[in-house]
């Protein structure tokens, strides 16, 4: 009998704790290649639609698997304590940040209104420049300080892209703030980053970047670009769950914040002597990002996966991962005009997304994707195709094949 991880999953509330560890073990000792569909589930499925949410793979779930049976106290489960600060070092790495410029947070959101909130907005005043193409919620946001005193300057996007010319004359000496997706959900459409962080700086102005649709799917740099602020949810390209993600604040972004956290999980997270003397000198929170940011109690099942996938992920390699996916892109971004579609996604954008434009794109391509077996987004008037480690070019045959049969 071939042993598989789909054996495990599907056995696993029947065997024993040590069964499951030992069989898991053993499974997971040759390093897998791309596409890699063995770590995943048989979905069933072209599954395209990873920009949306990612499948967790089978060793994530074992990792839960292993955290629930000391929730319910099995006599086999580990007892040590859950190792909260591996996927703290793992997405520190992943991002080229130190261990001190990262925190957990529940979502992406949570994050930028936290370092909005640390900024002192809106009762500081000044000026805040964001873009159309910025996260829908986050524009929300902006549009909220702005009715509450904050001068708010949103860019125009232009042919689905935002000048970083529109950027520079924006800027102004009140301007606090810079505050962009890196890359755009709706388009694909990547900014030039370090561009961004160069002229802000020279203007005394702070840059946040929302990196969910980059981080773990491509090279994310925060020191090369000179990013003052980042955060990203768990749940798309870092191949975990709903619940938690990540903060990022450079330290010499963090002097610049004013402390509006004094959670539990904040308190002696340094892991330095000097850390250590920081906090003791400062009410037990330590002078870095989870001394700043960390709350209270965070999503322990997601802390587990994080710890999987987040291994898996630096063990692939991002550069190999986006190397992968952009054999997809490209031909995507090839054959989708060629149909007559027009790509809302710039040609040039190495994102992990191909957007088109369509009007009525659910109504007419949502039959023939579900008869085909195929999932990806659809909306009103475009749809937005986004390959993983999984996926190889027999789900871009059918994608494309159902999107003919559709015009």
């Amino acid at each position: 009998m071939t042993i598989t991880r789909r054996s495990i999953i599907k056995t696993a509330c029947a065997l024993p704790l040590s069964s499951i560890v030992t069989v898991a073990a053993s499974a997971a000792k040759t390093a897998p290649s791309l596409p890699d569909k063995s770590s995943f589930e048989a979905m069933g499925i072209s599954y395209l639609n990873n920009a949306s949410q990612h499948p967790i793979s089978f060793k994530s779930s074992e990792a839960v698997e292993k955290y629930l049976a000391k929730r319910r106290l099995h006599p086999a489960a580990p007892t040590t304590l859950h190792d909260s600060k591996l996927p703290l070092e793992s997405f520190a790495k992943l991002i080229n940040a130190d261990f001190d410029e990262v925190a957990y947070v529940q979502s992406t959101t949570a994050g930028e209104q936290m370092i909005i909130r640390g900024l002192g907005f809106p009762h500081v005043g000044g000026h805040i420049i964001t873009d159309e193409m910025h996260f829908p919620g986050s524009r929300a946001t902006y549009d909220g300080l702005a009715r509450t005193g904050m001068d708010v300057t949103r860019i125009k996007e232009h042919q689905g892209q935002i000048n970083l010319e529109d950027i520079q004359k924006a800027l102004r000496p009140d301007t606090k703030l810079i505050a962009i997706s890196l890359i755009s959900m709706e388009t694909g459409f990547k900014h030039d980053l370090k561009a961004i962080c160069d002229i802000a700086h020279a203007n005394g102005t702070l840059v946040y970047a929302d990196i969910i649709q980059a981080a773990g799917a491509m090279p994310v740099d925060v020191k090369n670009s000179g990013v003052d602020f980042a955060a990203c949810s768990s749940y798309k390209w870092l191949m975990a769950d709903f619940g938690v993600g990540f903060i990022y604040a450079s330290k010499a972004a963090q002097s610049r914040l004013t402390r509006t956290n004094f959670g539990y999980f904040g308190l002696n997270i340094a892991r330095t002597d000097q850390g250590k003397q920081e906090a003791a000198q400062n009410n037990g929170f330590p002078l870095s990002a989870s001394g700043h940011f960390a709350i209270g109690t965070r999503s322990f099942t997601g802390v587990a996966i994080l710890s999987q996938s987040l291994d898996y992920i630096l063990k692939l390699g991002v550069d190999n991962i986006h190397a992968h996916s952009q054999k997809m892109i490209n031909r995507l971004k090839d054959e989708i005009p060629a149909l007559g579609i027009k790509l809302k996604t710039p040609f040039d954008s190495d994102g992990p997304m191909v957007v088109g434009a369509m009007m009525d794109a659910d109504k007419i391509l949502n039959p023939h994707l579900k008869s085909a077996n195929v999932k990806i987004s659809t909306y009103p008037d475009h749809f937005r195709i986004s390959p993983s480690v999984f996926n190889g070019m027999d789900d871009i045959d059918r994608v494309m094949a159902a999107i003919k049969a559709a015009l």
